[in-house]
């Protein structure tokens, strides 16, 4: 979910974007020695015997050239294909993108990794946020976002999610696929031919909107699905921390496109639920435009779009929620399993997800995609369960131009993790 002035004007737009987490061990196999200059087996899937341990790098391919970071950060970077978990415990291979900065790091210890996931793009192949930054389709609005890290000094590992390879569709908002893909890309970046990376460097989780709810979830996950990695803070903006509440707020306003690809993210994701045998012919013909499209072209078919009208029965959200799978289980909830904070803790307390790092979440002061209250009160239990979080919800602007103000705070945020500094948080100011 995300920005682009253009598209504003024309639609008004902006973004949307979870589940528990099943470690998986592995044997390795011997990684790539060097990389292609040309992307085809990027986006293709591999034969399941070479997917491998999670993180473990499947290809890779030359990508010097990425024409949508502005500036002039010299740099080198590597499109990759890499080994994850889905959210039923599957193996699968997934795609992004390992960037590292010529210049050395003259920071303290290794250089760090930042494991970025990008806001939502759409739910089609075509896509993958690899593709758009790299100029191979439309523009992307991430690069402002990218220039900074590279600024900094960081590498930058990003992920283009699970679901972007050919003949696959996004698993939209699902949350353990979301984490585990980006986790796992940072355990990639070190397996990278010629990118000078340190295995056990430190790693910064950030996202906004969509991708601030994965960074939240890999947050969740990363001690119990990928203890190797190390984690030191995770910043988080714009987040879809309860998706009922944002689904609520989107069906039949003007983002209802998010609500579409969300829907058939967790379809895709949970397929003992019932879905093709509820949609009608404009159901169906909805799903195709949402995986033809990318995400203005989503936006603008569906704006005022209502669940209702999908559905041979007409049913309404709630209705939908309790609609039954073949294990029992209902639509409600799967789309519950995506909440955020919901049995968190710090190390030791016995949570299921244990946070030990700090976290940095914010939101803009006139969002109108996300639910307000999705957003407080997700930061409001990190709070409550003790974990460390510097809240900051007064950047002036809606949910689109708010990723663009808080990119430097964010950067200065994940810079004094890397340093060492410490934080406080400030849990004692009040969500409003």
């Amino acid at each position: 979910m995300k920005r682009l002035t253009a598209t504003l004007a024309a639609v008004g737009l902006a973004v949307a974007g979870l589940a528990g987490s099943v470690a998986v061990a592995a044997e390795a196999s011997a990684a790539p020695t060097s990389c292609s200059f040309l992307d085809t087996n990027i986006y293709n899937p591999p034969a399941a015997s070479k997917i491998g341990a999670p993180g473990e790098l499947i290809a890779c391919a030359t990508q010097d050239y990425l024409p949508y970071i502005p500036g002039n950060v010299s740099l080198k970077g590597w499109k990759v294909q890499y080994s994850s978990t889905n959210n039923l415990g599957q193996k699968v291979a997934v795609s992004g993108l390992v960037i590292v900065p010529k210049a050395p790091w003259k920071g303290p210890g290794t250089r760090p990794i930042v494991a970025f996931n990008p806001g939502t793009l759409g739910i089609g192949t075509q896509c993958a946020f690899s593709k758009q930054i790299s100029g191979a389709y439309q523009d992307e609005y991430e690069g402002v976002n990218l220039q900074r890290l590279l600024e900094y000094g960081f590498a930058v590992a990003a992920t283009d999610g699970v679901g972007y390879l050919k003949g696959q569709i996004h698993p939209y908002v699902v949350g353990a696929n979301a984490a585990h893909a980006l986790l796992d890309i940072s355990r990639t970046a070190s397996q990278v031919p010629g990118a000078g990376i340190t295995k056990g460097t430190k790693v910064g989780l950030w996202g906004y909107s969509e991708g601030g709810q994965a960074s939240l979830w890999a947050a969740q996950q990363a001690k119990s699905y990928a203890p190797d990695v190390n984690v030191v803070g995770a910043a988080a903006g714009g987040v879809p921390g309860d998706l009922k509440l944002v689904a609520k707020q989107l069906n039949g306003g003007p983002f209802a496109g998010f609500a579409v690809d969300a829907v058939l993210g967790l379809s895709i994701s949970y397929p003992n639920l019932p879905f093709q045998e509820l949609l009608n012919d404009e159901g169906k013909k909805a799903i195709e435009i949402g995986k033809s499209n990318c995400l203005y072209g989503t936006l603008a078919n569906f704006v005022f779009a209502k669940i209702e009208n999908y559905t041979k029965q007409g049913y309404t959200l709630d209705q939908l929620y309790a609609l039954k799978g073949s294990d029992g289980s209902t639509w409600g909830q799967a789309v519950d399993e995506q909440k955020l904070g919901v049995n968190i803790g710090k190390p030791g307390s016995g949570a299921k997800w244990q946070i030990g790092f700090p976290t940095y979440q914010y939101r803009g002061a006139a969002d109108e995609i996300i639910n307000w209250q999705a957003m407080n009160s997700t930061r409001d239990a990190y709070c409550k369960a003790g974990i460390v979080t510097d809240w900051d919800q007064g950047f002036p602007g809606e949910h689109l131009t708010t990723d663009g103000f808080a990119v430097d705070n964010s950067v200065k945020w994940l810079n004094d993790r890397f340093y060492n500094r410490t934080t406080t948080g400030n849990c004692w100011l009040p969500s409003i």
